[in-house]
C-alpha cells in the first residue's frame, strides 16, 4: 500500500454523485478514500453504510469521502439506491486507481488464491499529500476512526 508523506496519485474517475471526480479538483479539501472489494457483499455494505451515516461529520470538518472499487457504475447505482448511501462511490473498473494506491493484491480465502481490492483507507491532507493509511482495514468502527483522524488535520 502507498505509503504516508507521498503525493496521493492524482485520478478522475465517473462517481455515482453524476459527476467525474479529480482528486486534485478537490484541492485544498482534504479527502478520505475508502477502497473496497465489492458492492453489495456485507463487510463491503456495512463499511459504506458506516461512512454514509458519518458524511455529515465528515463534511463538517471539510473532509470529502469517496469509496473505491472496481464495480461498474450500473453496480454503484444500484448500491447505492438498495442500502440508501449518501457516501459517493467511485468505479475503478480498469483498475489503475487501485494499482496506483497499492490496494490491489493478491488475497486468499478457502485454500485458494487469487487477486482483488485489499479493504484498505487513504486520508489525504489539504497539499495532497498521504497523511494517514489503514491498511488491511477491519470494518468495525473504521469510519468512526477515521473521522477522528479527519478532525486532526
Amino acid at each position: 500500500m502507498i505509503d504516508a508523506n507521498q503525493p496521493a496519485p492524482d485520478f478522475t474517475l465517473p462517481s455515482t454523485s453524476g459527476d467525474d471526480i479529480t482528486l486534485s479538483a478537490l484541492r485544498p479539501a482534504p479527502v478520505a478514500l475508502f477502497f473496497y472489494p465489492r458492492d453489495n457483499t456485507a463487510g463491503c455494505t456495512k463499511e459504506a453504510i458506516a461512512f454514509s451515516h458519518l458524511l455529515e461529520d465528515f463534511a463538517a470538518t471539510g473532509v470529502k469521502v469517496f469509496g473505491i472499487s472496481k464495480d461498474s457504475m450500473k453496480s454503484h447505482d444500484k448500491f447505492v439506491e438498495k442500502k440508501e448511501l449518501t457516501v459517493p462511490l467511485l468505479s475503478d473498473e480498469n483498475g489503475s486507481v487501485c494499482e496506483d494506491y497499492g490496494v490491489w493484491a493478491e488475497k486468499k480465502m478457502y485454500g485458494k488464491t487469487f487477486m482483488g481490492i485489499v479493504r484498505a483507507t487513504v486520508l489525504i491532507d489539504a497539499e495532497g499529500k498521504i497523511a494517514r493509511t489503514w491498511p488491511k482495514v477491519k470494518v468495525d468502527g473504521h469510519a468512526e476512526e477515521v473521522l477522528e483522524a479527519a478532525k486532526a488535520l
